[in-house]
């Protein structure tokens, strides 16, 4: 190895060591969220009266790090970087791409409870008014289309054949048990959580579950391949690249590469159903409506309108409202990432078989990454700078099902499929439909509301 490569890798190591140093006390969702009883109290006014929830309810949320000396050192690492990497070297421009998302999520979290934190959000995360890479659709047309397939009587029929009737220790020790047997050469953990608000978090390398909440076999398997083979698995093989060890933490640019890859494993292993799957496309028409004026109540009795529980229907608004205004006029739009970017990593795989790159579909999962980074990543991997992902799922690991897979949708992608429809509707129509009784949707069918 030469001597200026060895200073390179060096230095690549100390700064991505300091991004993760400064990063660290950072944690955007602790700092936005509510305390459990605001759904009670809300619920039992018949969701009548909006949250209180002001701008000195989050200027009570002391932040676990100093504002203006977190800048301070943000900017002096960008400028390290631009010395000793130079502006055009490609991993320092990551790392500066990444530097400057955090330099933003300061200023979002200074200015929670005001229209400033919505406009911060839209350049973190992006907005539901957004199109797709080279497609005229929005993303919440795409969102209300797939809302409504998983909306449809046979859906919601299903939905009943995933009872929640697993407590939650049962929960840590079948998952600790899965888990183990898929890191085999690492430590994690999965334990109960009495501070978290949705049914299942990650924090690095620990799965945390909802102590009071009970769980169904289908959201195991979701846990299974979203929190563990994604969210953990990233972590854990971005903190054994040698030099890149940034590639264990993940700012807001790349949560829509993370959350698509981990709702497309959940479809890859058929883990999810029908109703989680209509959870994550109803995210997108809240941020939606909040982005457009609606406040905490109109966007409630959105979901209560399309037959959504009200205590759904209260989580995936409050999921929307978190750091903003409940009275509208700010708002919180990481929930779009998971439509787009489950949208994106498909299209992603599709392309690198169409362009004859399939060996650039695992770099996925070499770390917390965003999926226009991955030529560069891959290109430093050839180089010997990085090492290929240490976990890897099945289907990632010997990719030639996967490549026949999504060879296939590639093919058929140009069908009419309104065509199709319309001759299998022909075909179907005299086949008796659901029981409408079975239609009915109770307070427990979509409780499961993991980030």
């Amino acid at each position: 190895m030469s001597e200026s490569l060895a200073q390179y890798q060096e230095d690549l190591r100390r700064f991505s060591d300091e991004l993760i140093r400064i990063q660290t006390p950072i944690k955007i969702l602790d700092a936005i969220k509510w305390p459990r009883e605001m759904e009670e109290r809300f619920l039992s006014s018949k969701g009548t009266v909006l949250p209180a929830i002001k701008q000195d309810f989050y200027q009570n949320i002391a932040l676990p790090f100093d504002p203006a000396k977190t800048q301070a050192e943000l900017l002096s690492l960008k400028n390290d970087i631009h010395r000793r990497l130079g502006k055009k070297d490609k991993l320092g421009k990551l790392l500066v791409a990444n530097v400057d998302q955090y330099r933003l999520v300061v200023d979002m979290l200074g200015h929670r409870g005001t229209p400033t934190f919505g406009k911060l959000s839209q350049e973190l995360y992006g907005s539901a008014s957004h199109r797709l890479h080279g497609d005229r659709h929005t993303l919440r047309q795409l969102g209300d289309r797939l809302s409504y397939i998983f909306s449809l009587p046979a859906a919601r029929h299903m939905n009943k054949h995933h009872p929640k009737i697993i407590s939650a220790p049962e929960a840590v020790n079948v998952l600790s048990q899965r888990l183990e047997k898929y890191f085999h050469s690492d430590d994690m953990r999965v334990r109960l959580s009495d501070g978290i608000v949705s049914d299942a978090a990650v924090g690095g390398d620990t799965v945390k579950l909802n102590s009071k909440a009970m769980f169904s076999e289908s959201d195991l398997n979701v846990y299974e391949v979203h929190e563990g083979w994604v969210h953990v698995g990233t972590t854990l093989n971005g903190r054994a690249q040698p030099h890149a060890t940034w590639l264990s933490v993940g700012s807001p640019r790349v949560a829509a590469t993370q959350e698509g890859l981990a709702v497309l494993l959940e479809m890859l292993t058929l883990s999810s159903n029908p109703g989680r799957a209509r959870r994550i496309s109803d995210r997108v028409a809240a941020v939606d409506m909040a982005e457009n004026g609606a406040d905490f109540i109109e966007v409630f009795n959105y979901f209560r309108e399309l037959n959504l529980s009200a205590k759904d229907s209260y989580r995936v608004t409050q999921r929307v409202f978190r750091g903003g205004m409940v009275e509208g006029g700010s708002f919180f739009t990481k929930d779009i990432s998971y439509v787009r970017g489950y949208v994106e990593n498909i299209n992603f795989i599709r392309s690198a078989i169409t362009s004859g790159l399939p060996e650039l579909i695992p770099m996925l999962f070499l770390g917390k990454l965003a999926i226009e980074d991955i030529p560069v990543l891959y290109q430093a991997c050839q180089e010997g700078i990085l090492t290929p992902p240490k976990y890897l799922p099945p289907m990632f690991d010997n990719f030639s099902g996967l490549y026949a897979w999504f060879g296939f949708a590639s093919g058929l992608a140009g069908i009419d499929l309104k065509g199709v429809q319309r001759h299998f509707t022909r075909l179907f129509k005299d086949v008796p439909s659901i029981d409408p009784s079975l239609e009915l949707l109770d307070d427990t069918e979509f409780d499961n509301n993991s980030d």
